[in-house]
């Protein structure tokens, strides 16, 4: 799951310009594919970091809707990577982004 994750989000960025919404709703992913990068994050409790908490926390709370997401929900949970709500994101911008990975898991973006 998780390097299917990894490596679809890959392919996904090659995708898009910077311009793209997609693209920006996007951003708190890196923190998922480079582990080194969230734990820097994490101890400047940065917006970035608390943006993907809030997405994880929103995950969770909704894997009746995206059942998809539960096995990856595990996958981060098991490289130390957890939600808390800080309220930051909106509630289109989690609902957008859990699509997008569900996408992801969904091999929308596997070449």
């Amino acid at each position: 799951m998780y390097r299917i994750f990894c490596e679809s989000y890959q392919n996904f960025l090659k995708t898009f310009d910077d311009n793209n919404y997609r693209l920006r709703i996007s951003e708190p992913f890196e923190l998922i594919v480079n582990i080194n990068k969230y734990k820097k994050e994490e101890k400047k409790q940065s917006e970035i970091y608390k943006r993907l908490c809030d997405l994880i926390s929103f995950m969770k709370e909704n894997i009746g809707k995206f059942p998809r997401i539960k096995a990856f929900l595990w996958t981060l949970q098991s490289r130390d990577i957890e939600g808390k709500k800080y309220n930051i994101a909106t509630q289109e911008e989690l609902e957008e982004q859990t699509k997008l990975i569900q996408s992801f898991l969904k091999l929308a973006y596997w070449y």
